[in-house]
């Protein structure tokens, strides 16, 4: 495990696993929440993107956290040789969300930008969640499965998976 890609619906646990997991193993983590926002909350432009991206998949090891545009996603799947689905129930994501704000209103979320509403953000996630099954479906595991002959494939279900993940390595 050197090249580690963790995704997932918004609310799902990413960056705390990916937190996690980066002290477990020494791993430096790169959120991508953090290259994909500016300070203030807003999107920084595509091709700063870009650069930070490539220069993140160019290093020996990295835990990269998040989805970001579809070409980097797609990147980071076929660098990576270790692949962290978390795919919890829809319902959970929700309640999550709606977690992550109310605690949002006292302390930063885990891996939030600085600078960035959490007001703003959880309503994006709300929007994101709903069209969530037109991505993450029957056919995205499918491919995650033929990805498995040359990767190791993590699909969490639940949140006791979620939980006790990162302490077996």
């Amino acid at each position: 495990m050197k090249k580690v890609a963790v995704f997932g619906k918004p609310g799902s646990g990413k960056s705390t696993l990916s937190k996690s997991l980066a002290y477990t193993t020494g791993i430096p983590l790169h959120q991508l929440d953090s290259i994909v926002y500016k300070k203030n909350g807003s999107l920084v432009d595509r091709e700063t993107f870009d650069r930070a991206h490539k220069r993140i998949l160019s290093s020996d090891r990295w835990i990269v956290d998040g989805f970001g545009p579809m070409g980097s996603f797609n990147e980071r799947l076929s660098e990576a040789d270790t692949l962290i689905y978390i795919d919890l129930p829809y319902f959970v994501s929700y309640c999550l969300v709606t977690k992550r704000l109310l605690k949002g209103l006292f302390v930063k979320p885990e891996g939030w930008p600085s600078g960035s509403s959490v007001l703003k953000g959880t309503l994006e996630s709300y929007k994101v969640l709903k069209l969530c099954p037109k991505f993450w479906n029957e056919d995205f595991l499918q491919k995650l499965e033929g990805m498995s002959t040359n990767k190791s494939v993590y699909v969490i279900r639940s949140i006791s998976e979620l939980k006790g993940f990162a302490d077996q390595f």
